[in-house]
């Protein structure tokens, strides 16, 4: 969508309070011996306190109300009885509707004691969130996003999961258009006031994503560790403005 009146604005601003409060509720509790069904419940009743709704609960079928990906793990992880160790890379994915309008957001989390990798992985993917927003520009292209992530992913010595990325937002889940995590030949350019959701997706290793069997995960083919960071903004002239921020 675009933000046309200040009504839009501030459903967005509404919508990505209610998401990057929870997101940090979520992450201050991801701790060892927690199972990620308990994560689960707790994004829920999060979003109910603030007014909001899981979108891929309430819409999509997804059994959950956050996505909780763990290690080799990408995205979509579906929540459940599995207890989260010392050293996971743990994803947390939450996206939600509050008075028509929705965000999406994730962060990564690595769990003490947190191996090298795992940390400068999940550190990598934060950095190339930092790039993508200084390329995020009303008048600049939408090809330059994905430009920025994929040359700081690769210069840190990881590589870019390319089958996935962003998206547009606002309204629903998935809109247009689709933002790349690498460099491509779109001529599309990003205009004022226009909401996306960028989210760098990323691996230890060169590597692609398979379907779990149980119809959802989508995990590296190699078992390859996989880091992600989102933000819902709203592309301006200047900074954009990120709603989701914790």
């Amino acid at each position: 969508m675009s933000i046309e009146s200040p009504a839009d604005l501030e459903g967005m601003r509404a919508v990505g309070r209610a998401v990057g409060e929870t997101l940090r509720e979520l992450r201050a509790a991801a701790r060892p011996g927690v199972t990620t069904a308990w994560l689960d419940r707790l994004a829920a009743d999060s979003l109910r306190r603030r007014g909001a709704r899981p979108v891929p609960a309430a819409l999509l079928g997804f059994p959950g109300s956050c996505c909780v990906s763990v290690d080799d793990e990408a995205v979509h992880g579906v929540p459940g009885p599995r207890r989260l160790r010392p050293g996971d890379l743990v994803k947390i994915d939450v996206t939600a509707e509050l008075a028509g309008y929705v965000a999406d957001a994730a962060v990564s989390v690595v769990l003490p004691p947190g191996g090298a990798q795992a940390r400068r992985l999940a550190g990598c993917a934060r950095s190339a969130m930092v790039r993508a927003l200084h390329s995020a520009r009303a008048g600049r292209p939408l090809a330059g996003i994905g430009r920025a992530v994929e040359a700081e992913v690769g210069r840190r010595g990881f590589h870019v999961l390319s089958e996935l990325g962003g998206h547009g937002t606002g309204r629903i889940m998935w809109e247009e258009p689709s933002v790349p995590n690498v460099d491509g030949p779109s001529r599309e350019v990003l205009r004022d006031g226009l909401v996306i959701a960028v989210e760098p997706i990323i691996s230890a290793r060169r590597d692609r994503v398979v379907q779990a069997p149980d119809g959802w995960t989508l995990r590296t083919r190699s078992g390859s560790l996989a880091a992600h960071v989102e933000h819902t903004i709203v592309v301006r002239d200047g900074r954009p403005l990120v709603v989701t921020a914790l």
